[in-house]
């Protein structure tokens, strides 16, 4: 008997078979993720910046030869979005938590005050979809929101407007037990 059999009697399931993986051309793998094909999506100044440091990315990268890499597809995947009072971080994995794409309103180019606001959320929202869409082919998150500032209500609805499904919403911001003295109210 070639296959193993449980103490019942019944064979082991065999291992599932790989997902479909096409290769990635040379190509595809040479240039990196560019906004050209949305050009009405983002606003013009928010893409000079992003195509500006793409440009510097690519000036310091040294020229390596490439193995030829398989396209790794993730249809269901993670959204961990981190909403501070000064800043918003979305993070986009698959199930294991291997980071797909991410992005901060630091990276759309927003400096200051304007990096904590919705509309800061709505673009790096985009930016991370566009990049996960394009390039693994992610159709449906979880996600999980911690933290308490202005942006986090606009991520979501981002996400779901840029053509992912969400198909749950967890609350992850840490709520204390009365365990640490908070700190003095500040004086303004």
């Amino acid at each position: 008997m070639s296959e193993e059999v449980k103490k019942t009697g019944e064979p082991i399931a065999a291992e599932p078979a790989v997902v479909d993986v096409a290769p990635v051309s040379e190509e595809k793998e040479a240039s990196d993720f560019s906004f050209d094909s949305n050009v009405d999506d983002l606003p013009e100044e928010i893409k000079q910046k992003l195509e500006k440091n793409k440009a510097a990315r690519t000036k310091k990268k040294l020229i390596k030869k490439k193995k030829r890499k398989t396209a790794k597809v993730v249809k269901i995947g993670r959204a961990y979005i981190q909403a501070t009072y000064n800043n918003t971080i979305i993070t986009l994995t698959d199930n294991n938590g291997d980071v797909i794409s991410w992005a901060s309103a630091g990276l759309a180019g927003f400096k200051g005050a304007k990096k904590a606001t919705p509309y800061a959320a709505q673009i790096i929202t985009r930016i991370a979809t566009q990049k996960a869409k394009e390039e693994y082919g992610l159709e449906e998150v979880n996600v999980f929101v911690s933290g308490v500032g202005t942006g986090r209500e606009a991520a979501i609805r981002a996400l779901n407007a840029n053509g992912l499904n969400v198909a749950a919403i967890k609350d992850m911001t840490p709520v204390p037990h009365n365990g640490c003295r908070p700190k003095k109210p500040r004086r303004v």
